[in-house]
């Protein structure tokens, strides 16, 4: 699986988010919350792969998150975009969903298909293409136990008032 960290510190840490994506094609509008996460100083990590292509490789990653010391999972997908469910299926970590803009119906596909999970398998859901969401919000869940992302949190809020 191709893992992607940051050094913070000069020491490489272990990932505590997972960002996986449909296609390679979601990287340009994933970029945002890779730069997100660096900007914060989160250690991640990145996969593509498709539910419905690669299912087995999906189940693996998904299953072993929590395991390999993840904290939080970042799901992208476009069109019949059930990654985000499938790897919330697979994990008690919490999932936030990215639907990806889509040229059939603007990414309303995405986004419906990731809102209507079935009770006790939720996923939070950021905006179409929402992807720095996405990554502020999985800050914001990682800062709930650790004070030094809580304090990059009230930093960034206080930054976008001035």
């Amino acid at each position: 699986m191709e893992r992607t960290t940051i050094d913070r510190e000069n020491i490489v840490s272990q990932p505590l988010v997972g960002i996986i994506m449909g296609s390679k094609s979601d990287l340009e509008v994933m970029q945002a919350a890779l730069e997100q996460l660096e900007g914060f100083g989160v250690p991640f990590e990145v996969l593509v792969a498709s539910a419905h292509r690669n299912p087995a490789r999906v189940h693996a990653w998904a299953a072993g998150a929590a395991g390999a010391g993840m904290r939080v999972l970042i799901a992208a997908a476009g069109k019949a975009a059930h990654l985000a469910g499938v790897v919330a299926a697979l994990t008690p970590l919490p999932v936030i969903a990215v639907p990806m803009r889509t040229s059939d119906l603007g990414g309303l596909d995405s986004l419906l298909s990731m809102v209507q999970m079935p009770t006790g398998v939720p996923v939070a859901t950021v905006a179409i293409n929402g992807a720095r969401n996405a990554a502020i919000l999985a800050t914001q869940i990682l800062g709930v136990s650790d004070a030094g992302y809580r304090t990059k949190i009230e930093a960034y809020k206080t930054s976008l008032a001035e």
